[in-house]
């Protein structure tokens, strides 16, 4: 009480000549506007209920506790209005639920309540309504509106359009995107952008593109930052480098500001098209660089299988005093999975735990894959028990771990525990890839058979070259080298080269020349510079003594200029990361790789282990 005493001056108060006694209720309103924190609010709150004839919280004092954004309080205030809230506390209610806390269900929730009061909604209400149904994917919401739309006639009020195409396109609907925008009488630059936005977070990315080139020539806008940030998106999905390079080309021209956004657009959009070169000139360049941005070049780095270069800039991150967040995380996880970087990886572990993380869904199953590829099944195992919530990638990622780690049998189990009890989780195409891996690290033949089957029977699914590959595997290591060569013939596409190659590799094992040389035909076609291919094909002919086919492989393999490409490892020592290939001198001055080697040695013979010598 103090508090408003001291700094509103309870006796006689002037305030611009708004009122002159402080317990008036006008004079309260007005200062209950001027507060800068939830405790004076509340203390004015407290005024009001004993000094004036205010004694049930009014629109002013809901709408300063949303503008201080404290939910407990607003949603206090919102439920004691009397004898109800009317449309304007709704509007503000809901606006706030979905632009401040996020709390999508709860708008959605609020505004059918409304609708149950008889208020009806209006142009203020339907966009954080929409904008709602977009971030739960809620189309059936989002539909029955639209059509509300039509008897209020609002289905032309531009906000209420725009948020209702970003609803229609992140709920896949982009047709039905596509024909609102169509039907906007007066399409200004927000009407683009949401268009553009919409395809391209819909995975659209071509027709994203067209409508950028549409806008510029149809209605003559020029495209703004927001426009530009989609069209990097697309043209990263596309792989479409020139028109990329002309989007840079623009805001140098028009000397925009290289923000987080922009930069970090034009770095994830370089990444993705494979020009690691360019995205690191837009980020060393950028005069200021956060989070976003940060994290746009460690994953750009990660996802083009440069491990090392994502782990050290995490690093450089650090020592920016740049905090990490979940997608830098989760980034750094990947590229820690991909090289076995098995300490860092469980410092960011306890990291993410220090920081309320572990339980994020994204951070918990990128530490399932990290800790499975790092030879750590336990501590996967661990993660993944402890998620309150799961989707399709944690039980993904689960199932893969279990396949890689040869445990077939808890792998098929926990695929029967995520079909009966998922949680709204469904088994995609990338479960059956871990699913058909555990029978071939198995050499469950008639399982795989099953489950390759299983997968349009009962899923829907239709079976991709991933899927046909993990079966000619299968096949092949089991010796039915027959059964995945009719397999290859009756893919519905050309295989790739790991399918090709799998099938060859058998051939090898199993001394069948007669498949060998069909495949030698394909694989050379599909993948002619791989020199693995003519080395395998080569020593198929000279396991069976037909020296002169297996010298005209190494033949062929000089005359096209192919070398062997050398084995290539790493190690971690002190949380630093150490790449050598064979044949390389090893020299470190922290370890001697030698006597460690001759110690592993040691170790093995002690297991009983027998190497196994391939001439």
């Amino acid at each position: 009480m103090m508090v408003v005493r001291r700094h509103l001056a309870f006796e006689n108060v002037a305030v611009g000549g708004k009122c002159k006694y402080y317990h008036t209720a006008e004079c309260l309103v007005f200062l209950a506007k001027q507060c800068s924190s939830t405790k004076t609010l509340q203390q004015v709150h407290t005024q009001m209920v004993v000094n004036s004839s205010i004694h049930t919280p009014n629109n002013h004092l809901l709408s300063k506790a949303i503008h201080l954004k404290n939910f407990p309080y607003s949603s206090l205030l919102f439920s004691h209005i009397a004898p109800h809230p009317n449309d304007y506390a709704f509007n503000i209610m809901i606006r706030a639920l979905t632009t401040t806390w996020h709390n999508y269900p709860l708008a959605l929730s609020l505004f059918h309540r409304m609708m149950s009061l008889s208020l009806t909604p209006d142009n203020f209400t339907f966009p954080f309504f929409f904008l709602s149904c977009a971030n739960l994917a809620s189309l059936s919401h989002a539909c029955a509106a639209h059509s509300l739309l039509f008897k209020l006639a609002l289905h032309s009020d531009p906000h209420t359009a725009h948020s209702l195409i970003t609803a229609y396109a992140r709920c896949g609907l982009v047709a039905s995107a596509r024909k609102v925008f169509d039907e906007i009488p007066h399409r200004d630059s927000v009407s683009w952008n949401s268009m553009i936005a919409g395809y391209a977070k819909a995975g659209c990315a071509r027709e994203a593109v067209e409508v950028f080139r549409e806008m510029g020539r149809r209605d003559g806008f020029e495209p703004d930052e927001m426009s530009l940030v989609s069209l990097l998106g697309a043209c990263g999905e596309l792989g479409d480098l020139e028109l990329g390079r002309w989007v840079e080309g623009f805001v140098v021209e028009r000397g925009m500001t290289l923000n987080s956004y922009i930069g970090s657009a034009l770095i994830s959009m370089y990444a993705k098209c494979g020009e690691l070169e360019s995205a690191r000139r837009i980020f060393d360049g950028m005069a200021a660089r956060d989070v976003i941005t940060w994290n746009a070049v460690i994953s750009g780095y990660a996802q083009n299988g440069m491990a090392d270069e994502a782990i050290l800039l995490f690093h450089g991150m650090k020592e920016d005093c740049v905090t990490a967040n979940k997608i830098t995380l989760t980034a750094v996880l990947s590229a820690c999975a991909t090289i076995g970087a098995l300490d860092l990886g469980k410092q960011i572990d306890e990291y993410a735990s220090q920081r309320g993380f572990q339980h994020d869904i994204f951070v918990a199953t990128a530490l399932i894959d990290m800790y499975a590829k790092s030879g750590s099944l336990d501590n996967a195992q661990r993660v993944f028990k402890d998620m309150p919530q799961k989707n399709e990638a944690s039980w993904n990622a689960m199932i893969s771990a279990l396949a890689a780690h040869g445990k077939a049998k808890e792998a098929l189990s926990l695929f029967q525990h995520m079909s009966d009890e998922g949680g709204g989780a469904r088994p995609n195409d990338i479960t059956f890839v871990g699913l058909l891996s555990a029978c071939v690290h198995a050499g469950l033949v008639d399982e795989g058979y099953r489950l390759f089957d299983m997968m349009s029977t009962l899923f829907g699914l239709v079976p991709k070259i991933e899927h046909y590959s993990c079966m000619v595997d299968l096949l092949a290591r089991a010796g039915h080298l027959y059964e995945a060569w009719d397999l290859i013939r009756k893919m519905p596409e050309k295989p790739d080269k790991v399918t090709l190659g799998a099938l060859l590799g058998a051939c090898r094992s199993k001394k069948n020349v007669d498949i060998g040389e069909r495949v030698m035909r394909m694989i050379l076609e599909v993948d002619p510079s791989n020199s693995g291919n003519y080395i395998i094909s080569s020593k198929i002919y000279a396991n069976l003594n037909m020296w002169e086919d297996s010298a005209r492989m190494r033949l062929l393999m000089r005359q096209k200029g192919i070398t062997k490409t050398p084995g290539c490892s790493w190690i971690e020592v002190e949380n630093h990361l150490h790449e050598f290939h064979a044949g390389d001198g090893l020299c470190l001055d922290s370890i001697d790789l030698s006597n460690i080697i001759d110690l592993l040695y040691e170790e093995l013979k002690r297991e009983g282990y027998v190497p196994k010598v391939v001439e």
